[in-house]
């Protein structure tokens, strides 16, 4: 794991898409912040994924929050290994929870919470939510603001 942005293997330098979640490389820096406690959100309105039985597109609007500990995750990679799920096969459950026990595994953050509002499947949109536990005392956590997905009705 990279602690310097000089040690990074995606930032700066031109990256391949990886062909897998599994062949992806999440990177981390060290928090410069680590006495303060703060809330980080990436928001990926454009994620993709396929159905493993039928192999169709599936898509998703991610909201990824964390109280970072003493790492933060970089940006580039953490956008090269969410689009990695382009060609992946898994359910929106296991998409959506495998993400956050990556980000966790790399991060140890204090607290993380990841929204998976998932777009119709056959007439059904599937929201998957989950987080480590209770956000620490003290931090302004903001609502995810995605809306239940209304149809045409």
């Amino acid at each position: 794991m990279a602690n310097s942005p000089s040690d990074l293997e995606h930032l700066g330098q031109s990256s391949i898409l990886p062909a897998s979640p599994e062949e992806a490389i999440l990177e981390r820096v060290g928090n410069p912040h680590v006495d303060t406690a703060y809330v980080v959100r990436f928001t990926c309105p454009e994620f993709t994924s396929l159905c493993p039985v039928t192999g169709q597109p599936d898509f998703a609007h991610l909201v990824i929050d964390y109280v970072p500990g003493n790492w933060i995750v970089e940006s580039k990679s953490l956008k090269l290994y969410l689009a990695s799920y382009r060609n992946h096969g898994a359910f929106h459950e296991d998409c959506t929870i495998a993400i956050a026990k990556r980000l966790i595994d790399l991060l140890t953050p204090e607290w993380l919470r990841i929204g998976g509002y998932w777009y119709p499947r056959g007439g059904m949109p599937i929201d998957v939510f989950w987080q480590t536990g209770n956000p620490p005392q003290d931090v302004w956590i903001a609502p995810q603001g995605v809306e239940p997905y209304r149809g045409r009705g």
